[in-house]
């Protein structure tokens, strides 16, 4: 049964598990839903990043920031008519409002939700914004990068039918904007590794 949550805020807090895909995500997500009261969902085609990016331009694009500012009024004859009532904190809430609502769709009794998704790092370019849209949209986020073993992915799946050096090239690529992004906001999500969880479940500490 759907929870009456509407809003971001109804919640605890959020979990988004960044990862790529054969890399042990779904594993992860049913040890995050084992936890009392936690509801991640599976995969959604990445559809969080069309919203993000929506609001990442209103928040970084000139025209619109410093009309913002300003608050000088425009006319009807001005290209940017109306751009100083754009209000892209409130949209962006509104974004998240409404992907809680009709995509999370959490259930009676949830505390956190979130979801998984293998394909965050599919334009390198969209991958901080994104991330940064739902650390602020989201109250109380928390990220889990979790990689795995580079050889092990390539043989996996539908890896295995590209070029082992191609998907190497990937999950470094991968790899490396989790490092970089976590290093910038080292309190915003931990890193977790399949090949040390699976040997040792102590490892899987951070996530908890």
């Amino acid at each position: 049964m759907r929870s009456p949550i509407t809003l971001p805020k109804d919640l605890d807090g959020y979990v988004f598990v960044v990862t790529y895909g054969r890399s042990g995500s779904t594993l992860v997500q049913n040890l995050l839903n084992a936890i009392d009261g936690y509801c991640i969902r599976g995969e959604n085609a990445n559809a969080l990043v069309p919203l993000a990016m929506s609001w990442h331009l209103l928040t970084s694009y000139p025209n619109v920031t410093n009309a913002v500012t300003r608050k000088v009024p425009t006319t009807s004859e001005h290209p940017w008519y109306g751009a100083e009532e754009i209000r892209a904190f409130q949209y962006g809430r509104n974004l998240a409002n409404a992907f809680v609502r009709e995509v999370l769709a959490p259930p009676v009794g949830t505390r956190v939700a979130g979801f998984k998704e293998i394909r965050w790092t599919n334009d390198p370019a969209q991958f901080a914004p994104t991330l940064n849209f739902a650390y602020k949209m989201f109250p109380n986020t928390r990220f889990v990068f979790n990689t795995r073993d580079h050889d092990e992915v390539a043989k996996s799946g539908w890896w295995a039918d590209m070029s082992v050096e191609a998907v190497k090239a990937n999950l470094a690529r991968a790899d490396a904007m989790f490092a970089e992004y976590l290093e910038k906001h080292p309190e915003r999500g931990v890193r977790i590794h399949y090949n040390d969880y699976t040997a040792d479940l102590e490892a899987l500490k951070p996530m908890y």
